[in-house]
């Protein structure tokens, strides 16, 4: 199976990110894609986060509790994007409109690929080097990395979505930008008609 969609990260911008592709699922542009997740949480700043000033989130939110939570709602309400457990990306390369993504056990291959990673440093993986430039909205000694981008684009089919895109670590921002970036896609989709996605009761 190829992708038509492989999000790299499972914090905040990478689960909003497909969380915003899935609930488009019933959409006659994206009924047939197939949309995965690398679900990688290890280096997550959410391990370690106390939320008290995030709209929608209870004041004493933990971010750990996000994490799981996020799976759990996305496997619920949207269990056709397949959630990549337990694999770490080792490289990510193109080859005739395709990208590869190769994993610590798994080889994959995907349309598009949206990278939603934290901004830390080391970058490890492979085929991305020449777009890693200094984070451009954080502080210069704490020597964080992003990737160029235009508007999340890095190149065609490329994107990234998150700190790694250039965005302060802030919760807000960052699901904005996964939620941003998954839009994009979906206008892409749609044959270039701006596209978003709300439910209503």
């Amino acid at each position: 199976m190829i992708f038509d969609c492989l999000i790299i990260g499972g914090g905040v911008s990478g689960m909003q990110c497909a969380l915003v592709l899935g609930s488009a699922k019933n959409k006659p542009f994206a009924i047939d894609k197939n949309i995965g997740i690398i679900m990688h949480q290890r280096a997550s700043h959410l391990e370690n986060a106390l939320f008290n000033n995030v709209l929608g989130l209870p004041p004493k939110t933990v971010g750990k509790d996000i994490l799981t939570e996020g799976k759990e709602q996305l496997s619920i309400l949207y269990a056709e994007i397949h959630q990549i457990e337990k694999e770490k990306v080792i490289s990510v390369n193109e080859l005739e409109g395709i990208f590869k993504v190769i994993t610590n056990k798994n080889v994959y291959q995907s349309k598009i690929v949206v990278l939603a990673l934290n901004y830390s440093k080391p970058f490890t993986i492979k085929g991305l080097e020449t777009y890693i430039i200094p984070h451009k909205k954080s502080n210069i000694e704490k020597d964080r990395i992003q990737l160029k981008n235009d508007d999340h684009l890095i190149k065609k089919d490329l994107y990234c979505c998150g700190t790694i895109a250039g965005h302060r670590s802030q919760f807000a921002i960052a699901a904005g930008s996964g939620a941003s970036v998954a839009t994009d896609i979906l206008t892409l989709w749609n044959h270039g008609n701006h596209t978003k996605v709300h439910d209503k009761i």
